[in-house]
């Protein structure tokens, strides 16, 4: 469906403000105050949508905002990420979260919510911070300075900006934390500021971890350039951000232990955010594992979930291309002893409708494409450069698979009801695979491909409006 986006170029300026949400001062004589808002449906399905506002300050630097609106046709809003909220009949007053208060000149923020339409969607007409309106143009000149300083710029460095929240963050917010957490392409938290990935050359074997730019930021490709250059370079690990320890090792001799390899660390490099960056490029060989069951990751019964960044064109139907949860003895140990993402175009039990590449979830003994061996009539191919995949199992009874575009629009429900027949309760052992199905990589061949920019595994049972604000921010991370 094609929903609306409007940019809104609206009334004048914009109040610097000191210290707490509110309080307000009077400005410095003769500020330069100016600002824009883009507000754009996101998602739209009969009685709901979902919403990205942004707010760009066009004038001198402010410490804390607040952005009110008035919804012209009676919509609400639910639940929203990335500031709080109050609403009372049509107004809505937005305030920020803190580490997004502040504004430098140029600088932008923005939050998102899902809310509920009946009838119509129009977008609202006008918003004011601070209490005054914004027109997307600046008036008055610059305030006075006791030094020489001109003010921040947008062209300052990355940490002159506020970090948004990033999908650990969200997710910690719904009471569902990241347990592990990895990524070749950036922070999953919006205050990490530690290593990505180790890469090891083949020239000498000597290794370098890779960082971020800034915290919370992407990847600093160029550190990985610079050691790598005149060689070749493998990934030996993805590096859990966390905080409990589960970086995740080659499956091979110098690894995990087995009989894989690393990954060539520059098979393939994108951008995000503007940044370049590497993915991690598995190709049939490669994968990657962990132990967790001692440092966080569920066992058992205990309910999770997972979420991952691929792509829908690097993709075969070997098994199995996974990043979950697997046994710690590398074996296929029965019916719920993994749970894990599938992606990819293995069509286990017969019967299935076109040809993929699927989000499937591997629950051991089968690639499960809903709650059956029977094709799950609601799937669907995700064929896009990027795609996130999701899934979550409370362990006893219920389990949900979804999938989307991981540069625009929402999450696809594939499936959200009970667990096949024998997994039930789940029995769940607490390892980490990527790259490969959990009976491998000791004794027998990997025969999967895929490619991982990102992905995380949580304890607890993520709510929809968690999943959906994750989804929200993975989109807006700038995949290219």
């Amino acid at each position: 469906m094609k929903v609306p986006r409007l940019r809104l170029w609206l009334a004048t300026g914009l109040v610097a403000v000191a210290g707490a949400v509110g309080a307000l001062t009077a400005p410095a004589a003769h500020a330069a105050t100016g600002c824009r808002v883009d507000y754009s449906v996101t998602n739209q399905w009969p009685g709901g949508f979902g919403a990205n506002v942004s707010i760009t300050n066009l004038g001198d630097p402010i410490n804390g905002w607040r952005l009110s609106w008035s919804f012209p046709a009676g919509q609400t809003v639910t639940q929203l990420w990335n500031g709080s909220m109050t609403q009372s009949g049509a107004q809505v007053t937005v305030a920020d979260a803190g580490y997004n208060g502040t504004l430098a000149t140029g600088a932008s923020t923005s939050f998102g919510f899902n809310g509920t339409w009946n009838g119509t969607n129009p977008a609202p007409a006008s918003f004011t911070l601070n209490g005054t309106a914004c027109v997307g143009g600046v008036t008055g000149s610059p305030s006075p300075s006791s030094s020489a300083s001109p003010s921040p710029s947008p062209s300052a460095s990355p940490s002159a900006t506020p970090v948004a929240s990033k999908p650990c963050d969200i997710y910690a917010a719904g009471g569902t934390p990241c347990v592990a957490a990895h990524s070749t392409t950036r922070a999953l938290y919006r205050s990490y500021s530690g290593n990505l990935y180790q890469v090891r050359r083949s020239s000498d074997n000597a290794t370098r971890n890779i960082g971020v730019l800034a915290a919370g930021g992407t990847a600093n490709a160029a550190a990985q350039d610079s050691f790598c250059a005149g060689t070749t370079c493998v990934i030996t690990v993805i590096y859990d951000q966390s905080g409990h320890g589960n970086d995740v090792a080659y499956q091979g001799p110098g690894g995990a232990g087995g009989k894989d390899t690393p990954a060539t660390a520059t098979s393939e490099s994108l951008t995000v955010g503007g940044s370049k960056a590497y993915s991690l490029y598995i190709k049939p060989g490669n994968s990657y594992w962990r132990d967790g069951h001692l440092t966080g990751v569920p066992t058992g019964s205990a309910p999770e979930g997972m979420y991952m960044v691929t792509s829908g064109t690097h993709v075969n139907s070997g098994c199995c291309f996974d990043y979950g949860n697997s046994e710690t003895t590398r074996k296929a140990d029965g019916a719920g002893a993994m749970d894990a993402i599938y992606f990819g175009t293995s069509c286990w039990f017969g019967g299935c409708s076109g040809s993929g590449p699927w989000v499937q979830a591997d629950l051991e003994w089968g690639l499960y494409p809903g709650g059956s061996q029977k094709w799950n009539p609601n799937q669907r191919a995700f064929t896009s450069k990027f795609v996130t995949a999701m899934l979550k199992n409370n362990g006893t009874s219920r389990f949900a698979i979804k999938g989307g575009n991981a540069q625009t629009g929402a999450m696809t429900t594939l499936w959200d009801g009970a667990l096949p027949p024998g997994y039930s309760p789940m029995k769940k052992q607490g390892a980490i695979i990527l790259g490969s199905g959990g009976d491998c990589c000791a004794t027998n061949t990997n025969l999967s491909q895929g490619t991982f920019y990102e992905g995380a595994i949580v304890s607890g049972y993520p709510s929809d409006a968690t999943e959906n604000a994750v989804q929200a921010d993975v989109t807006s991370a700038g995949y290219r």
